[in-house]
């Protein structure tokens, strides 16, 4: 039997295991239930993808991005195992052949998206289907107290009743301790082992810049440091205000965010990736699964909405372990917008209500109809001709999927494909009979291997050329044929799409506890985020791996607050003359650290704050919940 590290070198061919993954894949081959926790960009497939291909049976992946869905597949592809992706754009003929398929032993791994989960045809399908392990990619998502929760994710807790015997591996980049307590409850954890990686990246420099202009610090950040960048906005027209921008900086800059085109999305990112472009200016939609491991700083233009995702995203900087900075961009009056964000996300349930019935009406899906059928959806022309705020809809759409009202598929370029639906002689017969059917099919059947058997690509544009016709004559007549039940053709998607997953209700009503729940945990995530940027006493790294639960971690030494203290060297009267001054300021007035600093002129704000650090680090002061300073009582 092979070795995983024989297995390694043979189908990826690197020689050694990055940290963990060895001991994880030792876990899983044991039987053990296993939860890893590695950082961004830390090799979290090779976990599962190689303890697989040892095991008897097919590996069932789940992953909520069908994006990285799809590259996970090629890639496995390229290498010449067999997978296949079955994700929400999918008809059910393709899905059926395609599970037939898995069910006669052709495929080693089927990702899936978890709201396949639910289905009761594929469920059937999947009990004649040795399965050997089930992969949990994203595992946070399963848990309401993340910051990414997924409702689609608790199916998953239902399908793994079902097979209890089989081992399952969870993923994750970043989980609190009570999100790694969750998944493990969730999963019906048993002989779990839990395997943390250290969240501390040393390379990675953290730094706050309080500014007036973001634009014109951030082309000073490009300017100053070399190399290739990220630079993460809120919404997509600054994606491309921002760009155009540094264009006009002399930096060379694209915009990239969900709303583009396949094409566009797809030459923006090759273009980066391979140096053309130098610094990306993006939405969240921009980074996941893109290996590049040059990256020398990232830059967010506002506050990202939890910790997590600060650190998933900053944390696509400096993979290849050199230094690189990340940079969070803060002006005085940004906190003003939380309120703005927490309603946008969190909308009445009476406004819920009128986007679901709007969304069907644009839809034209009449009451009592439109179960499990997907639908191509715009939510700009949405949002325009509704006169609604574009991510008031992404929101509540969010929002009608946890209370189980619909489902919604990013857009994702699917190309068109066909399968021919009869047998061989009823083909030979039409082609008897039709001489204009026998020309067309010959094209088909030279120009596509296997389209008897399976799904297949195809390219009109391409057929059109060696038929010496236009490509809507192509359309056109595979249309014909599919109208005549004689192939199934899908023509090319590249949009987002809706699910009911019951027909329409007259009116829905929303489960107001649950929504204050996650409203709630949403406002916590935001002040944790306020607490990391007003910060100005402790490390910045050490502040943001504790929030993950390490809390023994080393000051960096690079961080914005860490090189602050390198500056201020007191002597020993200086010291004692600060120290006294913050004592009487702390005792008589309510301070945080931020209005600490107001008390001394600019010139003498590095050395106050190097006492103060001290002050807190030998708890002679505490800092409290909210960031406030109090002075620790003598005992006496």
């Amino acid at each position: 039997m092979n070795t995983p590290a024989e297995i390694l070198k043979r189908y990826w061919g690197y020689d050694v295991f990055r940290p963990s993954q060895l001991e994880i894949i030792e876990s899983v081959l044991a039987g053990n239930d296993t939860l890893g926790l590695l950082p961004t960009g830390g090799g979290k497939s090779i976990c599962f993808q190689v303890p697989a291909m040892m095991l008897d049976g097919v590996c069932i992946v789940v992953t909520p991005l069908i994006a990285l869905m799809k590259d996970q597949v090629e890639n496995l592809q390229s290498k010449g195992i067999e997978a296949v992706a079955l994700h929400t754009g999918m008809g059910w003929r393709e899905l059926e052949l395609e599970l037939e398929n898995t069910a006669h032993g052709k495929y080693k791994f089927l990702y899936v998206s978890p709201e396949r989960l639910k289905s009761t045809k594929f469920l059937n399908y999947l009990r004649s289907v040795k399965i050997c392990l089930l992969a949990i990619d994203e595992a946070h998502c399963i848990s309401q107290w993340g910051y990414d929760f997924r409702p689609e994710y608790l199916k998953i807790s239902e399908f793994r009743m079902a097979i209890k015997k089989t081992a399952v591996i969870a993923l994750t980049a970043s989980a609190t301790a009570v999100v790694v307590n969750d998944i493990q409850d969730r999963l019906s954890f048993r002989n779990n082992k839990v395997f943390v990686n250290s969240f501390v990246r040393s390379n990675l420099a953290y730094v706050i810049q309080n500014v007036e202009n973001k634009r014109e610090k951030m082309a000073d950040i490009c300017k100053k440091v070399e190399g290739t960048g990220i630079v993460y906005v809120r919404n997509r027209k600054g994606t491309k205000d921002i760009s155009e921008f540094l264009k006009g900086q002399g930096i060379s800059s694209d915009h990239y965010h969900a709303g583009l085109s396949n094409d566009e999305r797809s030459r923006k990112q090759n273009e980066w990736k391979q140096g053309i472009t130098r610094v990306m200016v993006c939405t969240n939609a921009f980074g996941m699964g893109i290996d590049k491991p040059e990256v020398r700083f990232v830059i967010h233009e506002e506050k990202p909405e939890s910790l997590e995702a600060y650190y998933q995203e900053a944390g696509r900087a400096g993979r290849d372990g050199e230094k690189a900075f990340c940079v969070l961009l803060n002006h005085k009056g940004d906190h003003l917008d939380d309120a703005k964000k927490i309603e946008e996300r969190y909308p009445p349930p009476e406004t819920i209500n009128k986007i679901y019935q709007g969304i069907c009406s644009y839809l034209n899906i009449a009451t009592g109809s439109g179960e499990n059928i997907s639908y191509d959806f715009d939510v700009a022309d949405f949002a325009t001709r509704y006169n609604l705020g574009v991510v008031q809809v992404h929101h509540a759409i969010s929002l009608l999927a946890s209370q189980n009202y619909l489902s919604a598929a990013e857009a994702i370029f699917t190309p068109s494909k066909m399968r021919i639906s009869i047998d061989y002689s009823e083909l030979q017969e039409l082609q008897t009979n039709d001489s204009g059917a026998d020309n067309f099919f010959k094209l088909l059947i030279r120009s596509y291997a296997g389209i008897f058997d399976h799904y297949t690509p195809v390219n009109e544009s391409d057929l059109a050329k060696r038929a010496k016709v236009t490509p809507a004559k192509i359309i056109a007549t595979l249309n014909k044929y599919h109208k005549a039940g004689i192939i199934d053709y899908q023509p090319k998607k590249d949009k987002p799409t809706i699910t009911l997953l019951e027909n329409r209700y007259p009116s829905i009503r929303i489960n107001e506890r649950e929504l204050e729940f996650l409203k709630g945990r949403y406002v916590e995530r935001l002040d944790k985020v306020m607490q990391y940027v007003n910060n100005l006493a402790f490390c910045r790294s050490a502040l943001l791996v504790k929030y993950f639960g390490e809390t023994d971690a080393s000051d960096c030494g690079i961080c914005d607050i860490c090189l602050g203290r390198k500056k201020a060297v007191l002597g020993k009267d200086r010291f004692n003359v600060l120290m006294e001054t913050i004592k009487t300021e702390v005792l008589n007035k309510t301070l945080n650290m931020r209005s600490l600093t107001q008390i001394v002129p600019e010139g003498e704000v590095p050395e106050l704050l190097t006492v103060a650090r001290w002050l807190l680090d030998n708890k002679l002061m505490v800092a409290g919940k909210n960031g406030e300073i109090t002075w620790k009582k003598d005992k006496n």
